[in-house]
């Protein structure tokens, strides 16, 4: 019998965890203050969603969670490092992440960006050095480089995180913030999805149907998040109401708490019925998708 969906998230964050340990740049003591910074913000806990969507990903077509491993830790890694820059005085000026002061205001600005470059840049690094040694063929690690680095880039995350500063104050449609989570969070989940399915060996029809899952998840989940930041405090590890503060347009804020958790639940369900084809290998995927749609934290 497979374990409980909460159970199964904790054994995969507790292995990507011991991973990124073993994987992130360690020098003799004393440690370095630029390691330290990257250390203190990838190693402060977090969901560990994307790497674990990526594992996910990589079962439900045959693969195996060890191969997917060094990727998905990669993943996390591009993770961090734009919530750190997310965080700077200069974009969010957010003084709490996962629970704990973000990285600038323990460690300075200055070295704040260094960190968020470092994890940014070895994680591609690692993505070719881990994926040609676990045997992957070179072309599916270049697609893997390459959907990554889209989603990271300025037709992905950058994108995003500009068009959220700019619309700050300002009155905007539901449409424009689809638009913007769709890149700000959503293009590191799809990312995540597809990276995991080509590990796994997927086929162009699994690596499509599963995109699809990805992107109604990563809009669900997002729509969650900003509900969270009006309903949750500092048990979810951000400071709470830090969008309406800076007068942010979000999907809550807009159609009011009630209805943006009822779009995200039909979100959700259109992200499993993608899953329609996959056996009972997706069925963590599946069950992912609601435990998240449904999160109170």
């Amino acid at each position: 019998m497979r374990p409980s969906i909460e159970l199964y998230l904790s054994t995969l964050k507790e292995i990507i965890d011991k991973k990124l340990v073993e994987l992130l740049p360690n020098s003799p003591e004393p440690i370095s203050k630029l390691q330290e910074s990257m250390r203190y913000s990838i190693l402060a806990g977090g969901k560990r969603l994307r790497p674990i969507l990526c594992i996910f990903a990589s079962e439900a077509v045959g693969g195996s969670v060890d191969k997917a491993l060094p990727i998905a830790c990669a993943i996390e890694m591009i993770h961090t490092y734009s919530l750190i820059h997310d965080d700077l005085p200069s974009m969010d000026d957010d003084l709490l992440r996962r629970g704990i002061p973000t990285n600038h205001s323990v460690f300075g600005e200055a070295l704040a960006i260094l960190a968020g470059d470092a994890l940014l840049t070895d994680a591609f690094s690692l993505i070719g050095n881990e994926g040609i040694s676990n045997g992957l063929a070179p072309k599916v690690v270049v697609e893997i480089i390459r959907d990554i680095s889209k989603a990271a880039g300025s037709q992905g995350m950058v994108s995003g995180q500009a068009l959220d500063l700019a619309i700050e104050g300002k009155e905007v449609s539901l449409e424009f913030i689809e638009r913007v989570h769709s890149l700000k969070t959503g293009a590191l989940i799809v990312a995540s999805v597809t990276s995991g399915a080509r590990v796994g060996g997927a086929s162009e029809d699994q690596l499509l149907q599963l995109k699809c899952y990805a992107k109604y998840l990563g809009l669900a989940f997002q729509i969650i998040d900003d509900v969270l930041d009006i309903e949750g405090g500092a048990e979810i590890g951000k400071t709470i109401g830090a969008d309406a503060r800076k007068n942010k347009a979000t999907y809550p804020l807009l159609v009011g708490v009630e209805r943006a958790r009822k779009v995200a639940l039909e979100l959700t369900e259109k992200a499993v019925l993608e899953l329609r084809d996959f056996d009972e290998r997706a069925e963590p995927l599946r069950e992912l998708a609601f435990y998240l749609g449904g999160r109170k934290y």
